[in-house]
């Protein structure tokens, strides 16, 4: 029983050396439950070739008792496509104050954070953001070499 249980059940041999018979007879009866309980694949293709009957029948009894509303007035759904989505940040500064640089980025909603570095700044934003911010500093820095 020990061997089975560490072979199909993943116990160890510390696990079973510390129950009692009973207790390793219990796992093993659960175990073999388990794989008595086992059904076939070619098993459940059969009986489903029964069970379509059965679901048939069930799908014309609630066929009946389904009731088909029309509803003549137009629903109008306001939705904003995704390709003119405002952009959420919407300018960008650099500020000196005294010997530190600071990028300033100012969103849509008024807000506005402070990054000491690029690096920290972008461990904050995603790549949206990201996009974004790459397509209000292209047009001013994009001709510029480093």
């Amino acid at each position: 029983m020990c061997t089975y249980l560490k072979n199909m059940d993943g116990f160890t041999h510390s696990q079973l050396k510390n129950k009692s018979f009973d207790e390793v007879q219990k796992d093993f009866d659960k175990t073999m439950g388990w794989i008595d309980s086992f059904v076939s694949m070619d098993f459940e293709v059969v009986k489903g070739d029964k069970g379509s009957i059965d679901d048939d029948q069930e799908e014309a009894k609630m066929k009946k008792h389904m009731e088909i509303v029309v509803d003549e007035e137009e629903i109008a759904v306001d939705a904003i496509p995704l390709a003119t989505k405002p952009p959420i940040i919407v300018d960008w500064k650099i500020i000196k104050e005294g010997k530190m640089g600071y990028f300033q980025l100012i969103r849509a909603d008024g807000s506005s954070r402070r990054y000491s570095s690029m690096i920290k700044m972008l461990q904050n934003i995603d790549r949206e953001d990201l996009e974004t911010l790459w397509k209000l500093v292209k047009p001013k820095h994009g001709n510029t070499r480093p």
